[in-house]
């Protein structure tokens, strides 16, 4: 099973003046502790949820604009956005950022994308925030451009035109090509089952799901997940199944934290139902405290990386 962590607390110690330092620390220790990835929330405005409805006016950073920060800092480590919403930006210009990440982290880039949910953070700043509908609509539209931006030859005249219901590209032209072939991995996060599973099974490389649901729950969301593979032809084990998880860790589990063989036992449960990937959510001050990371480095992630993930060989 592999790990990455999700970097979701941007008030560091010092403030805004020392957020970079700290953030480099953080990578760079979270890559050297064994993190296969690094992801951060596409918001704009912080969210109270799940505490209730409205924004705050809690630190917040744009993602992409992080992730090439993050590039610069690390070496190996993949990044991506958990999740883009497609509400804020126009796909050629996120296809075309998640292409700029990709060639400057040296094919390293994930394209997490969404179909956005926070109608206040999208009122707050004036971004048009379409119906549930139109936004899936907008989602799918996202990714049938992304892989015709990634598939072109980079040539002016073999790129093609899109026209769909929301968006229309006179050529799909995309120059840099990204590094990775046939494009970045893209994951498209969230459990809905009508809308969401079906564009993961017809369009996406990998799924994201998240620890407010059961074991029950979460067996039962990939099992609709297979249904929709096999409906549409689709080999159910060509998509990695992630997850996302809160585990805050101590020695011995105090509160609500857990004890290390308490998060294994957690590992081995959902890796047992056939989760490839735990993504460590971490929206708390101890993102920077370095003990977390080593906890993880020494007695956490070594043996994550043994556990079998059913389905894999």
């Amino acid at each position: 099973m592999r790990v990455g962590l999700n970097l979701a607390h941007f008030a560091a110690p010092g403030g805004s003046t020392e957020l970079g330092a700290n953030l480099t620390r953080v990578a760079q220790r979270a890559e050297a502790a064994g993190f296969e990835s690094l992801w951060v929330w596409d918001h704009l405005l912080w969210c109270r949820a799940p505490i209730g409805p409205g924004v705050t006016d809690r630190e917040m950073i744009e993602a992409y604009t992080t992730l090439g920060f993050l590039a610069g800092v690390t070496r190996t480590v993949r990044l991506g956005t958990m999740v883009a919403a497609v509400t804020f930006r126009h796909p050629g210009v996120l296809v075309k950022q998640v292409t700029t990440l990709d060639v400057l982290s040296g094919g390293r880039a994930i394209c997490g994308l969404g179909a956005g949910w926070f109608e206040e953070e999208h009122r707050a700043l004036g971004i048009p925030f379409p119906t549930l509908t139109e936004r899936f609509e907008r989602l799918e539209e996202t990714v049938r451009i992304a892989r015709l931006m990634w598939a072109d030859a980079g040539a002016y005249d073999q790129a093609v035109l899109f026209s769909g219901s929301h968006y229309r590209l006179d050529r799909t032209l995309n120059v840099p090509q990204a590094i990775q072939r046939p494009h970045p991995p893209i994951l498209i996060g969230g459990g809905g089952e009508q809308k969401t599973l079906r564009l993961v099974a017809q369009h996406a490389d990998a799924c994201n799901l998240t620890d407010r649901l059961t074991p029950g729950e979460l067996a039962h969301k990939l099992a609709v997940l297979r249904r929709h593979c096999d409906r549409l032809g689709r080999p159910y084990e060509a998509i990695e199944k992630t997850l996302s998880a809160r585990l805050p860790v101590t020695g011995h589990g105090q509160g609500e934290a857990l004890s290390v063989p308490e998060v294994l036992a957690y590992c081995q449960t959902v890796a047992a139902l056939g989760f490839d990937t735990l993504i460590l959510l971490d929206e708390t001050p101890s993102l920077y405290d370095p003990a977390l990371l080593d906890a993880w480095a020494t007695r956490l992630i070594p043996a994550i990386r043994q556990i079998p993930v059913a389905g894999r060989p």
